[in-house]
């Protein structure tokens, strides 16, 4: 089992920066993709970046250029930095850890942390 914790959401005005953190614990291991996702109200969760355990990253286009994932393989811990910050970017953000050993699928998601982008 693994265990995923979220911080650092809030209230930002657009134009405005943020950094989310996830800490995860359990049996993890530096081979789990991690990544963020969110979901906004009436929306399907999508998903924001991801960051493989070799570092290789993925973003939605929406926020190439604005947000960066980056990983603490040593503390167990994702981060993403959030700036240049839209109100389309409000929404409820949860890290997800993700890995596939001999094709069974391991997937877990922390609770979720909000984040509101307004004036």
């Amino acid at each position: 089992q693994v265990q995923l914790v979220e911080s650092g959401g809030g209230l930002v005005q657009p134009g405005g920066s943020l950094r989310l953190s996830c800490a995860a614990s359990g049996s993890i291991h530096s081979l789990y993709t991690m990544g963020w996702y969110r979901q906004a109200p009436g929306n399907q969760r999508e998903l924001v970046a991801t960051i493989t355990g070799g570092l290789i990253t993925n973003y939605a286009d929406s926020v190439k250029g604005r947000f960066t994932i980056s990983r603490d393989n040593a503390k167990n811990t994702v981060h993403l930095q959030m700036n240049s910050l839209k109100p389309e970017d409000t929404a409820v953000y949860y890290c997800n850890a993700y890995f596939v050993l001999f094709m069974k699928e391991y997937e877990y998601w922390g609770q979720g942390t909000q984040v509101t982008v307004s004036s």
